[in-house]
Protein backbone atom coordinates (compact mmCIF):
# COMPACT_ATOMS: atom_id res chain seq x y z
CA UNK A 1 0.00 0.00 0.00
CA UNK A 2 1.14 3.58 -0.77
CA UNK A 3 0.59 6.45 1.41
CA UNK A 4 0.84 10.14 0.87
CA UNK A 5 4.24 11.93 1.84
CA UNK A 6 4.25 14.54 4.77
CA UNK A 7 6.41 17.52 5.69
CA UNK A 8 9.13 17.36 8.05
CA UNK A 9 7.45 19.94 10.64
CA UNK A 10 4.29 18.10 10.80
CA UNK A 11 6.34 15.01 11.52
CA UNK A 12 8.60 16.51 14.02
CA UNK A 13 5.20 17.52 15.86
CA UNK A 14 3.99 14.61 15.77
CA UNK A 15 6.19 12.58 17.14
CA UNK A 16 8.17 14.71 19.65
CA UNK A 17 5.49 13.63 22.61
CA UNK A 18 6.18 10.04 21.45
CA UNK A 19 9.57 10.41 22.03
CA UNK A 20 9.55 12.17 24.91
CA UNK A 21 7.55 9.69 26.70
CA UNK A 22 9.95 6.75 25.44
CA UNK A 23 13.42 8.14 26.72
CA UNK A 24 11.40 8.92 30.40
CA UNK A 25 9.85 5.77 30.44
CA UNK A 26 12.60 3.71 31.55
CA UNK A 27 16.99 3.67 31.52
CA UNK A 28 16.14 0.76 30.07
CA UNK A 29 14.82 2.83 26.72
CA UNK A 30 17.22 5.91 27.59
CA UNK A 31 19.81 3.64 26.05
CA UNK A 32 17.67 3.62 23.23
CA UNK A 33 17.75 7.07 22.59
CA UNK A 34 21.30 7.49 20.37
CA UNK A 35 19.58 4.56 18.24
CA UNK A 36 15.97 6.56 17.60
CA UNK A 37 18.04 9.68 17.25
CA UNK A 38 19.68 7.89 14.47
CA UNK A 39 16.54 6.34 12.64
CA UNK A 40 15.43 9.96 13.10
CA UNK A 41 17.55 10.89 10.29
CA UNK A 42 15.89 8.98 7.25
CA UNK A 43 12.86 10.70 7.96
CA UNK A 44 13.05 12.18 4.43
CA UNK A 45 14.17 8.95 2.80
CA UNK A 46 11.23 7.11 3.95
CA UNK A 47 8.85 10.32 3.04
CA UNK A 48 10.44 9.69 -0.42
CA UNK A 49 8.97 6.39 0.09
CA UNK A 50 5.68 6.71 0.55
CA UNK A 51 3.32 7.63 -2.25
CA UNK A 52 2.01 11.19 -2.28
CA UNK A 53 -0.51 10.21 -5.39
CA UNK A 54 -2.18 7.03 -4.42
CA UNK A 55 -4.42 6.04 -1.40
CA UNK A 56 -7.14 8.60 -1.79
CA UNK A 57 -9.23 9.15 1.51
CA UNK A 58 -6.47 7.07 3.38
CA UNK A 59 -6.21 9.56 6.26
CA UNK A 60 -3.87 7.10 8.18
CA UNK A 61 0.11 7.37 8.01
CA UNK A 62 2.28 4.41 9.64
CA UNK A 63 4.96 5.29 12.56
CA UNK A 64 8.17 5.48 10.86
CA UNK A 65 9.27 1.94 9.96
CA UNK A 66 12.69 3.31 10.12
CA UNK A 67 12.84 3.85 13.50
CA UNK A 68 13.63 0.09 15.56
CA UNK A 69 11.23 0.62 18.59
CA UNK A 70 8.31 0.72 15.80
CA UNK A 71 9.50 -2.83 13.96
CA UNK A 72 6.51 -4.75 14.05
CA UNK A 73 3.84 -1.78 14.90
CA UNK A 74 0.51 -1.45 13.56
CA UNK A 75 -0.02 1.87 15.33
CA UNK A 76 -0.94 4.98 13.03
CA UNK A 77 -0.61 8.85 13.40
CA UNK A 78 -4.44 10.19 12.45
CA UNK A 79 -4.44 12.94 10.31
CA UNK A 80 -8.45 14.50 9.69
CA UNK A 81 -8.95 15.10 5.93
CA UNK A 82 -8.24 19.26 6.33
CA UNK A 83 -4.27 18.37 7.86
CA UNK A 84 -4.01 15.66 4.94
CA UNK A 85 -5.36 18.54 2.39
CA UNK A 86 -2.86 21.15 3.65
CA UNK A 87 0.12 18.67 4.10
CA UNK A 88 -0.15 17.65 0.42
CA UNK A 89 -0.48 21.14 -1.05
CA UNK A 90 2.65 21.92 0.89
CA UNK A 91 4.35 19.29 -0.84
CA UNK A 92 2.70 19.82 -4.63
CA UNK A 93 4.02 23.60 -3.84
CA UNK A 94 6.84 22.50 -2.93
CA UNK A 95 7.47 19.77 -6.24
CA UNK A 96 6.82 23.13 -8.26
CA UNK A 97 9.46 24.97 -6.96
CA UNK A 98 11.99 22.36 -7.07
CA UNK A 99 11.24 21.52 -10.54
CA UNK A 100 11.21 25.36 -11.27
CA UNK A 101 14.77 25.92 -9.87
CA UNK A 102 16.32 23.44 -12.10
CA UNK A 103 14.67 25.00 -15.35
CA UNK A 104 15.92 28.54 -13.84
CA UNK A 105 18.10 29.63 -10.85
CA UNK A 106 17.48 31.59 -8.49
CA UNK A 107 14.31 29.99 -8.65
CA UNK A 108 10.91 31.83 -7.93
CA UNK A 109 9.71 34.79 -5.95
CA UNK A 110 6.61 33.66 -5.23
CA UNK A 111 4.34 30.41 -6.65
CA UNK A 112 0.46 31.84 -6.68
CA UNK A 113 -2.13 28.97 -6.82
CA UNK A 114 -4.56 29.69 -9.30
CA UNK A 115 -8.36 29.28 -8.97
CA UNK A 116 -10.07 25.44 -9.45
CA UNK A 117 -11.56 24.76 -13.18
CA UNK A 118 -13.84 22.00 -13.84
CA UNK A 119 -11.13 19.50 -14.34
CA UNK A 120 -8.90 18.29 -11.12
CA UNK A 121 -5.60 19.60 -12.77
CA UNK A 122 -4.18 22.63 -10.48
CA UNK A 123 -2.66 25.18 -11.82
CA UNK A 124 0.58 27.76 -10.61
CA UNK A 125 1.91 30.93 -11.50
CA UNK A 126 5.03 31.64 -10.87
CA UNK A 127 6.58 34.83 -10.66
CA UNK A 128 10.49 35.13 -11.22
CA UNK A 129 11.34 38.68 -11.71
CA UNK A 130 9.96 40.41 -14.64
CA UNK A 131 9.14 36.64 -16.32
CA UNK A 132 5.82 34.11 -15.21
CA UNK A 133 5.66 30.52 -16.24
CA UNK A 134 2.46 28.07 -15.47
CA UNK A 135 3.19 25.12 -13.62
CA UNK A 136 0.59 22.28 -13.82
CA UNK A 137 -0.19 19.35 -11.63
CA UNK A 138 -1.74 16.75 -12.67
CA UNK A 139 -2.13 12.81 -11.41
CA UNK A 140 -2.90 11.60 -15.11
CA UNK A 141 -0.04 11.10 -16.55
CA UNK A 142 -1.65 9.96 -19.88
CA UNK A 143 -3.23 13.35 -19.61
CA UNK A 144 -0.43 14.98 -19.19
CA UNK A 145 1.58 13.35 -21.73
CA UNK A 146 -1.03 13.81 -24.25
CA UNK A 147 -0.76 17.83 -23.60
CA UNK A 148 2.76 17.92 -24.02
CA UNK A 149 2.98 16.37 -27.18
CA UNK A 150 0.40 18.15 -28.83
CA UNK A 151 2.03 21.10 -27.03
CA UNK A 152 5.41 20.59 -28.74
CA UNK A 153 4.16 19.24 -32.33
CA UNK A 154 1.91 22.53 -32.52
CA UNK A 155 4.88 24.98 -31.50
CA UNK A 156 7.11 23.21 -33.63
CA UNK A 157 4.70 23.84 -36.51
CA UNK A 158 4.43 27.32 -35.65
CA UNK A 159 0.65 27.83 -34.43
CA UNK A 160 -0.31 29.60 -31.45
CA UNK A 161 0.08 27.27 -28.51
CA UNK A 162 2.06 27.67 -25.25
CA UNK A 163 5.30 26.12 -25.30
CA UNK A 164 6.64 23.44 -22.39
CA UNK A 165 9.63 24.07 -20.37
CA UNK A 166 10.13 21.15 -18.29
CA UNK A 167 8.83 18.31 -17.00
CA UNK A 168 9.35 16.56 -13.56
CA UNK A 169 10.44 12.76 -13.79
CA UNK A 170 6.82 11.53 -12.15
CA UNK A 171 5.42 13.30 -15.22
CA UNK A 172 2.67 14.99 -12.70
CA UNK A 173 4.21 18.14 -12.71
CA UNK A 174 5.09 20.47 -15.95
CA UNK A 175 6.26 24.36 -16.80
CA UNK A 176 4.77 26.09 -19.57
CA UNK A 177 4.56 29.74 -21.23
CA UNK A 178 2.38 31.85 -19.60
CA UNK A 179 -0.01 33.47 -22.06
CA UNK A 180 -1.43 35.62 -20.70
CA UNK A 181 -4.52 36.40 -18.07
CA UNK A 182 -7.47 38.02 -20.52
CA UNK A 183 -9.25 35.27 -22.37
CA UNK A 184 -11.52 35.87 -25.50
CA UNK A 185 -14.69 35.94 -23.07
CA UNK A 186 -12.95 38.34 -20.99
CA UNK A 187 -12.58 40.79 -24.13
CA UNK A 188 -16.30 40.11 -25.00
CA UNK A 189 -17.47 41.18 -21.05
CA UNK A 190 -15.23 43.53 -21.23
CA UNK A 191 -15.53 45.45 -24.43
CA UNK A 192 -19.04 43.91 -25.26
CA UNK A 193 -20.25 43.35 -28.65
CA UNK A 194 -18.83 45.96 -30.98
CA UNK A 195 -15.88 45.55 -34.20
CA UNK A 196 -12.82 45.25 -31.72
CA UNK A 197 -14.43 41.77 -30.03
CA UNK A 198 -16.09 40.63 -34.10
CA UNK A 199 -12.70 40.80 -35.25
CA UNK A 200 -10.90 38.83 -32.46
CA UNK A 201 -13.64 36.43 -32.99
CA UNK A 202 -12.69 36.57 -36.68
CA UNK A 203 -8.90 36.05 -35.83
CA UNK A 204 -9.86 33.04 -33.90
CA UNK A 205 -11.74 31.40 -36.38
CA UNK A 206 -8.60 32.21 -38.87
CA UNK A 207 -6.22 30.54 -36.10
CA UNK A 208 -8.34 27.88 -35.23
CA UNK A 209 -9.14 26.81 -39.21
CA UNK A 210 -4.98 26.83 -39.20
CA UNK A 211 -4.31 24.70 -36.00
CA UNK A 212 -7.42 22.20 -37.58
CA UNK A 213 -5.48 22.24 -40.96
CA UNK A 214 -2.02 22.59 -40.74
CA UNK A 215 -1.39 20.79 -36.99
CA UNK A 216 -3.45 17.66 -38.82
CA UNK A 217 0.72 17.00 -40.75
CA UNK A 218 2.07 14.82 -39.05
CA UNK A 219 0.37 14.16 -36.06
CA UNK A 220 0.32 10.83 -34.17
CA UNK A 221 -2.97 10.30 -33.38
CA UNK A 222 -1.95 7.37 -31.30
CA UNK A 223 -0.69 9.98 -28.35
CA UNK A 224 -4.57 11.04 -28.43
CA UNK A 225 -5.96 11.00 -24.40
CA UNK A 226 -9.15 8.65 -25.30
CA UNK A 227 -10.39 7.67 -28.69
CA UNK A 228 -8.15 8.41 -31.92
CA UNK A 229 -11.28 9.77 -33.82
CA UNK A 230 -14.07 11.87 -33.22
CA UNK A 231 -16.48 9.14 -34.82
CA UNK A 232 -19.86 7.72 -34.43
CA UNK A 233 -19.02 5.92 -30.65
CA UNK A 234 -17.63 9.47 -29.68
CA UNK A 235 -20.68 11.14 -30.79
CA UNK A 236 -23.14 8.37 -29.18
CA UNK A 237 -20.45 8.97 -25.91
CA UNK A 238 -21.75 12.57 -26.00
CA UNK A 239 -25.34 12.02 -26.76
CA UNK A 240 -25.48 9.55 -23.79
CA UNK A 241 -23.60 11.96 -21.15
CA UNK A 242 -26.89 14.35 -21.85
CA UNK A 243 -28.89 11.30 -21.39
CA UNK A 244 -27.74 10.18 -18.11
CA UNK A 245 -26.55 13.44 -16.64
CA UNK A 246 -29.21 15.60 -17.64
CA UNK A 247 -32.22 13.80 -19.07
CA UNK A 248 -32.66 11.31 -16.74
CA UNK A 249 -32.16 13.35 -13.62
CA UNK A 250 -36.04 15.26 -15.38
CA UNK A 251 -37.47 12.55 -14.30
CA UNK A 252 -39.57 12.49 -17.20
CA UNK A 253 -40.57 9.29 -18.65
CA UNK A 254 -39.91 9.27 -22.78
CA UNK A 255 -38.99 5.86 -25.00
CA UNK A 256 -35.67 4.66 -24.11
CA UNK A 257 -35.22 2.19 -27.28
CA UNK A 258 -36.56 4.97 -29.71
CA UNK A 259 -34.28 7.92 -28.22
CA UNK A 260 -31.42 5.28 -28.76
CA UNK A 261 -32.58 4.73 -32.23
CA UNK A 262 -32.84 8.07 -33.41
CA UNK A 263 -29.12 8.85 -31.56
CA UNK A 264 -27.46 6.23 -33.33
CA UNK A 265 -29.33 7.69 -37.22
CA UNK A 266 -27.55 10.68 -35.71
CA UNK A 267 -24.50 9.24 -35.20
CA UNK A 268 -24.53 7.51 -38.34
CA UNK A 269 -25.26 10.92 -40.12
CA UNK A 270 -22.72 13.19 -38.89
CA UNK A 271 -19.48 10.07 -38.64
CA UNK A 272 -20.11 10.78 -42.87
CA UNK A 273 -18.07 14.38 -42.96
CA UNK A 274 -15.55 14.14 -45.61
CA UNK A 275 -13.65 17.40 -43.71
CA UNK A 276 -11.85 15.40 -40.91
CA UNK A 277 -8.82 16.82 -39.43
CA UNK A 278 -7.47 18.00 -35.75
CA UNK A 279 -10.39 18.67 -33.69
CA UNK A 280 -9.92 20.34 -30.03
CA UNK A 281 -13.07 19.00 -28.43
CA UNK A 282 -13.50 21.78 -26.02
CA UNK A 283 -12.89 24.82 -28.08
CA UNK A 284 -14.79 27.67 -26.21
CA UNK A 285 -13.77 31.21 -25.50
CA UNK A 286 -12.06 31.20 -21.97
CA UNK A 287 -9.60 28.81 -24.03
CA UNK A 288 -8.52 31.54 -26.59
CA UNK A 289 -6.12 33.75 -24.42
CA UNK A 290 -5.83 37.16 -25.98
CA UNK A 291 -2.38 39.03 -25.29
CA UNK A 292 -1.97 42.60 -26.99
CA UNK A 293 -4.42 41.40 -29.29
CA UNK A 294 -3.37 38.75 -30.74
CA UNK A 295 -5.08 35.02 -29.65
CA UNK A 296 -3.38 31.88 -28.56
CA UNK A 297 -5.10 28.66 -27.47
CA UNK A 298 -5.21 26.06 -24.27
CA UNK A 299 -6.64 23.13 -23.06
CA UNK A 300 -6.52 21.09 -26.37
CA UNK A 301 -5.55 17.50 -24.10
CA UNK A 302 -8.78 15.79 -25.51
CA UNK A 303 -7.69 16.90 -28.85
CA UNK A 304 -8.66 14.19 -31.52
CA UNK A 305 -9.35 13.98 -35.17
CA UNK A 306 -12.41 14.81 -36.28
CA UNK A 307 -14.65 17.04 -38.58
CA UNK A 308 -14.08 20.86 -38.83
CA UNK A 309 -17.42 21.75 -37.70
CA UNK A 310 -17.71 20.76 -34.01
CA UNK A 311 -15.02 23.32 -32.93
CA UNK A 312 -16.66 25.85 -34.64
CA UNK A 313 -19.90 25.03 -33.22
CA UNK A 314 -18.59 24.84 -29.86
CA UNK A 315 -17.04 28.67 -30.12
CA UNK A 316 -20.36 30.46 -31.88
CA UNK A 317 -22.82 28.36 -29.83
CA UNK A 318 -21.46 29.69 -26.29
CA UNK A 319 -24.25 29.67 -24.36
CA UNK A 320 -22.57 32.61 -22.59
CA UNK A 321 -21.02 34.90 -25.57
CA UNK A 322 -24.74 35.38 -26.87
CA UNK A 323 -23.49 36.18 -30.08
CA UNK A 324 -26.26 37.31 -32.59
CA UNK A 325 -27.24 35.44 -35.79
CA UNK A 326 -25.62 37.97 -37.72
CA UNK A 327 -22.36 37.43 -35.99
CA UNK A 328 -22.47 33.68 -36.72
CA UNK A 329 -23.49 33.62 -39.94
CA UNK A 330 -20.58 36.28 -40.87
CA UNK A 331 -17.89 34.17 -38.71
CA UNK A 332 -18.65 31.11 -39.94
CA UNK A 333 -18.77 32.05 -43.32
CA UNK A 334 -15.27 33.56 -42.91
CA UNK A 335 -14.26 30.61 -41.42
CA UNK A 336 -15.14 28.68 -44.79
CA UNK A 337 -13.50 30.90 -46.87
CA UNK A 338 -10.13 30.48 -44.63
CA UNK A 339 -10.46 26.59 -44.77
CA UNK A 340 -10.75 26.65 -48.26
CA UNK A 341 -7.85 28.71 -49.12
CA UNK A 342 -6.02 26.02 -46.68
CA UNK A 343 -6.81 23.25 -48.93
CA UNK A 344 -6.67 25.30 -52.06
CA UNK A 345 -10.04 23.56 -53.02
CA UNK A 346 -13.58 24.71 -52.61
CA UNK A 347 -16.20 23.14 -49.92
CA UNK A 348 -19.34 21.94 -50.53
CA UNK A 349 -21.07 24.61 -48.12
CA UNK A 350 -24.67 22.95 -48.35
CA UNK A 351 -23.16 19.61 -47.13
CA UNK A 352 -20.75 21.85 -44.83
CA UNK A 353 -23.57 23.57 -43.31
CA UNK A 354 -26.31 20.46 -42.58
CA UNK A 355 -23.63 18.86 -40.76
CA UNK A 356 -22.39 22.23 -38.96
CA UNK A 357 -25.79 22.40 -37.46
CA UNK A 358 -25.88 18.64 -36.36
CA UNK A 359 -22.18 19.58 -34.98
CA UNK A 360 -24.12 22.18 -33.21
CA UNK A 361 -26.87 19.85 -31.50
CA UNK A 362 -24.12 17.56 -30.21
CA UNK A 363 -22.22 20.17 -28.75
CA UNK A 364 -25.25 21.87 -26.79
CA UNK A 365 -26.48 18.83 -25.67
CA UNK A 366 -22.84 17.57 -24.71
CA UNK A 367 -22.16 20.90 -22.84
CA UNK A 368 -25.74 20.28 -20.81
CA UNK A 369 -24.75 17.13 -20.02
CA UNK A 370 -21.36 18.85 -18.43
CA UNK A 371 -23.61 21.14 -16.35
CA UNK A 372 -25.26 18.17 -15.20
CA UNK A 373 -22.51 15.61 -13.61
CA UNK A 374 -20.56 19.19 -12.36
CA UNK A 375 -23.85 20.52 -11.31
CA UNK A 376 -26.00 18.65 -10.12
CA UNK A 377 -24.05 15.97 -8.95
CA UNK A 378 -20.82 17.34 -7.91
CA UNK A 379 -22.60 19.93 -6.66
CA UNK A 380 -20.69 23.16 -8.41
CA UNK A 381 -22.43 25.77 -8.03
CA UNK A 382 -20.98 27.97 -10.83
CA UNK A 383 -22.25 24.79 -13.15
CA UNK A 384 -25.78 24.97 -11.89
CA UNK A 385 -25.96 28.92 -13.11
CA UNK A 386 -25.08 28.05 -16.59
CA UNK A 387 -27.52 25.44 -17.51
CA UNK A 388 -30.60 27.89 -17.79
CA UNK A 389 -28.58 29.71 -19.90
CA UNK A 390 -27.90 26.59 -22.21
CA UNK A 391 -30.85 25.85 -22.02
CA UNK A 392 -32.81 28.62 -23.74
CA UNK A 393 -29.38 28.54 -25.91
CA UNK A 394 -31.06 24.94 -27.34
CA UNK A 395 -34.88 26.43 -27.66
CA UNK A 396 -33.37 28.96 -29.98
CA UNK A 397 -31.47 25.96 -31.87
CA UNK A 398 -34.34 24.21 -32.37
CA UNK A 399 -36.83 26.39 -32.72
CA UNK A 400 -34.60 28.11 -36.05
CA UNK A 401 -32.54 25.33 -37.53
CA UNK A 402 -32.60 22.23 -39.20
CA UNK A 403 -30.11 18.84 -39.13
CA UNK A 404 -31.42 17.38 -42.10
CA UNK A 405 -32.78 14.06 -40.63
CA UNK A 406 -36.10 12.64 -39.53
CA UNK A 407 -35.73 11.68 -36.00
CA UNK A 408 -39.07 11.25 -34.01
CA UNK A 409 -38.61 10.41 -30.36
CA UNK A 410 -35.04 12.46 -30.05
CA UNK A 411 -37.37 15.97 -31.57
CA UNK A 412 -40.11 15.06 -28.88
CA UNK A 413 -37.02 15.38 -26.30
CA UNK A 414 -35.68 18.30 -27.31
CA UNK A 415 -38.61 20.02 -27.08
CA UNK A 416 -39.52 18.59 -23.81
CA UNK A 417 -36.00 19.56 -22.59
CA UNK A 418 -35.91 23.01 -23.95
CA UNK A 419 -39.92 23.99 -22.30
CA UNK A 420 -40.44 26.80 -19.84
CA UNK A 421 -41.03 24.29 -17.58
CA UNK A 422 -38.03 23.13 -17.77
CA UNK A 423 -35.84 25.82 -18.14
CA UNK A 424 -38.23 27.47 -14.83
CA UNK A 425 -36.76 24.56 -12.78
CA UNK A 426 -33.05 25.66 -13.16
CA UNK A 427 -33.38 29.65 -13.47
CA UNK A 428 -32.14 31.49 -10.23
CA UNK A 429 -35.31 34.21 -8.73
CA UNK A 430 -33.40 36.97 -9.17
CA UNK A 431 -33.64 40.58 -7.07
CA UNK A 432 -34.53 43.86 -8.33
CA UNK A 433 -35.13 47.17 -6.79
CA UNK A 434 -38.10 47.19 -5.09
CA UNK A 435 -37.25 43.60 -3.29
CA UNK A 436 -37.33 44.41 0.28
CA UNK A 437 -34.63 41.46 0.93
CA UNK A 438 -31.49 42.56 2.72
CA UNK A 439 -28.67 39.80 3.51
CA UNK A 440 -26.25 40.97 6.36
CA UNK A 441 -23.34 39.28 6.55
CA UNK A 442 -20.92 39.36 9.44
CA UNK A 443 -17.68 38.21 10.41
CA UNK A 444 -16.64 38.09 14.22
CA UNK A 445 -14.50 36.42 17.45
CA UNK A 446 -15.29 33.54 19.12
CA UNK A 447 -13.38 35.41 21.78
CA UNK A 448 -16.22 38.13 21.83
CA UNK A 449 -19.91 38.91 21.90
CA UNK A 450 -21.59 37.03 18.45
CA UNK A 451 -23.44 39.68 16.41
CA UNK A 452 -27.21 39.63 17.34
CA UNK A 453 -30.22 39.78 14.72
CA UNK A 454 -32.48 42.48 16.39
CA UNK A 455 -34.75 42.73 13.78
CA UNK A 456 -38.41 41.39 14.24
CA UNK A 457 -37.82 37.57 13.53
CA UNK A 458 -34.37 37.12 14.28
CA UNK A 459 -32.41 33.80 13.48
CA UNK A 460 -30.50 33.14 10.22
CA UNK A 461 -27.14 31.35 9.63
CA UNK A 462 -23.99 31.25 12.29
CA UNK A 463 -20.74 29.15 10.46
CA UNK A 464 -17.77 28.40 12.36
CA UNK A 465 -14.80 28.78 10.93
CA UNK A 466 -12.43 27.44 13.44
CA UNK A 467 -12.07 23.72 11.59
CA UNK A 468 -10.12 25.47 8.94
CA UNK A 469 -6.15 26.28 9.28
CA UNK A 470 -5.99 29.75 10.98
CA UNK A 471 -3.26 31.84 8.94
CA UNK A 472 -2.80 33.44 12.66
CA UNK A 473 -0.69 30.91 13.31
CA UNK A 474 2.16 31.98 10.92
CA UNK A 475 4.20 35.02 11.40
CA UNK A 476 4.17 36.65 8.24
CA UNK A 477 0.25 37.03 8.21
CA UNK A 478 0.11 37.49 12.41
CA UNK A 479 -0.90 41.26 11.32
CA UNK A 480 -2.80 40.29 8.18
CA UNK A 481 -6.39 40.32 7.05
CA UNK A 482 -8.86 37.84 5.15
CA UNK A 483 -8.37 40.70 2.43
CA UNK A 484 -5.38 40.72 1.72
CA UNK A 485 -4.00 38.87 -0.80
CA UNK A 486 -1.06 36.50 0.96
CA UNK A 487 -3.73 35.31 3.00
CA UNK A 488 -6.14 34.64 0.22
CA UNK A 489 -3.88 32.09 -1.32
CA UNK A 490 -2.58 30.65 2.16
CA UNK A 491 -6.53 29.63 2.60
CA UNK A 492 -7.86 28.47 -1.32
CA UNK A 493 -3.72 26.67 -1.40
CA UNK A 494 -3.48 25.27 1.98
CA UNK A 495 -6.87 24.46 3.48
CA UNK A 496 -10.41 23.18 2.17
CA UNK A 497 -12.24 26.60 2.30
CA UNK A 498 -13.55 26.33 -0.81
CA UNK A 499 -15.30 23.27 -0.02
CA UNK A 500 -16.45 24.46 3.27
CA UNK A 501 -18.19 28.10 1.27
CA UNK A 502 -19.52 25.44 -0.97
CA UNK A 503 -21.48 23.94 1.19
CA UNK A 504 -22.12 27.47 2.87
CA UNK A 505 -23.61 28.23 -0.06
CA UNK A 506 -26.09 25.32 -0.44
CA UNK A 507 -27.75 26.64 2.54
CA UNK A 508 -27.59 29.83 2.09
CA UNK A 509 -28.82 30.04 -1.28
CA UNK A 510 -32.31 28.05 -0.22
CA UNK A 511 -33.06 30.60 2.28
CA UNK A 512 -32.45 33.30 0.06
CA UNK A 513 -34.45 32.19 -2.69
CA UNK A 514 -37.17 31.45 -0.42
CA UNK A 515 -36.65 34.67 0.94
CA UNK A 516 -36.86 36.70 -2.15
CA UNK A 517 -40.34 34.66 -3.06
CA UNK A 518 -42.26 35.49 0.21
CA UNK A 519 -41.10 39.49 -0.10
CA UNK A 520 -39.27 38.85 3.63
CA UNK A 521 -36.71 41.70 4.08
CA UNK A 522 -33.89 40.40 6.38
CA UNK A 523 -31.48 37.43 6.68
CA UNK A 524 -28.36 37.38 8.53
CA UNK A 525 -25.41 35.09 7.96
CA UNK A 526 -22.47 35.39 10.54
CA UNK A 527 -18.84 33.66 9.95
CA UNK A 528 -16.75 33.36 13.42
CA UNK A 529 -12.97 32.48 13.90
CA UNK A 530 -10.71 32.71 16.86
CA UNK A 531 -9.69 36.43 16.08
CA UNK A 532 -11.92 37.56 13.69
CA UNK A 533 -9.39 38.90 11.28
CA UNK A 534 -8.56 35.67 8.89
CA UNK A 535 -10.90 33.04 8.30
CA UNK A 536 -14.25 34.88 9.23
CA UNK A 537 -13.21 37.97 6.70
CA UNK A 538 -12.52 36.14 3.74
CA UNK A 539 -16.04 34.18 4.27
CA UNK A 540 -18.13 36.88 4.50
CA UNK A 541 -16.52 38.85 1.63
CA UNK A 542 -16.95 35.85 -0.56
CA UNK A 543 -20.60 35.35 0.65
CA UNK A 544 -21.62 38.47 -0.82
CA UNK A 545 -19.79 38.21 -3.91
CA UNK A 546 -21.30 35.03 -4.24
CA UNK A 547 -25.03 36.49 -3.19
CA UNK A 548 -24.77 39.43 -5.66
CA UNK A 549 -23.42 37.61 -8.42
CA UNK A 550 -25.93 34.77 -8.35
CA UNK A 551 -29.08 36.25 -6.71
CA UNK A 552 -28.55 40.66 -7.91
CA UNK A 553 -29.40 40.86 -3.56
CA UNK A 554 -28.56 43.77 -1.01
CA UNK A 555 -26.05 43.10 0.98
CA UNK A 556 -24.46 44.62 4.23
CA UNK A 557 -21.17 43.66 5.18
CA UNK A 558 -20.22 43.95 8.86
CA UNK A 559 -16.81 42.46 10.04
CA UNK A 560 -17.49 43.60 13.58
CA UNK A 561 -13.39 43.50 15.03
CA UNK A 562 -11.92 44.61 11.79
CA UNK A 563 -14.10 47.87 11.10
CA UNK A 564 -13.75 49.68 14.68
CA UNK A 565 -9.86 48.94 14.58
CA UNK A 566 -10.04 50.27 10.84
CA UNK A 567 -8.06 47.36 9.92
CA UNK A 568 -5.02 48.21 11.64
CA UNK A 569 -3.88 44.75 13.65
CA UNK A 570 -0.29 45.54 14.60
CA UNK A 571 -0.05 46.07 18.16
CA UNK A 572 1.13 49.25 19.43
CA UNK A 573 4.00 47.90 20.86
CA UNK A 574 4.84 46.39 17.65
CA UNK A 575 4.28 49.85 15.63
CA UNK A 576 6.74 51.62 18.09
CA UNK A 577 9.79 48.79 17.26
CA UNK A 578 9.35 49.80 13.55
CA UNK A 579 9.03 53.17 13.45
CA UNK A 580 12.24 53.21 15.63
CA UNK A 581 13.95 50.91 13.06
CA UNK A 582 13.00 52.90 10.36
CA UNK A 583 14.19 56.38 11.99
CA UNK A 584 17.48 54.78 12.24
CA UNK A 585 17.67 54.04 9.06
CA UNK A 586 17.12 56.96 7.91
Amino acid sequence: MKFPVISVRLFDQLTVPLRRRRVNLSTRLRARTATLNKALQYKRAWQRKLNLYSSAGNQKIPLNPYNPINRGSTNYYTFTAQQKFEVIMEEIVAAVSRLFKAFKQPGEDRIEKLPQSGSDRIYFRIYAGDETFIATFNLNIRENETFIYFSDHFKNARLPMPEIFAVNDEKTIYLQEDLGTGSLLDKLEEHGHNDYTFNLYRQTLQELAKVQILGDRGLDYNQCLTAKEFGKQAIMSDLLYFKYYFLDTLKTPYDKQALLDDFEKLSNYLNNSSTKFFLFRDFQSRNVIVHEDKVKFIDYQGGMKGALQYDVASLLWQAKANLSEEWKDKLLNGYIDEVELLLNTQVNREMFLSQYNGFVLIRLLQVLGAYGFRGLFERKAHFLTSIPLALRNLKFFIENKQIGIVTTEFDKILNLVASEEIIGRFETVKANENTPLVVKICSFSYKKDAPVDDTENGGGFVFDMRGILNPGRFAEYKYLTGRDKEVKDFLEQRTKITDFLNSVFDMVDIAVEDYIKRGFSSLMVSFGCTGGQHRSVYAADALCRHLKNKFGVKTQVCHMVQDPKNWVNVPEAVKETIEIKNSTRV
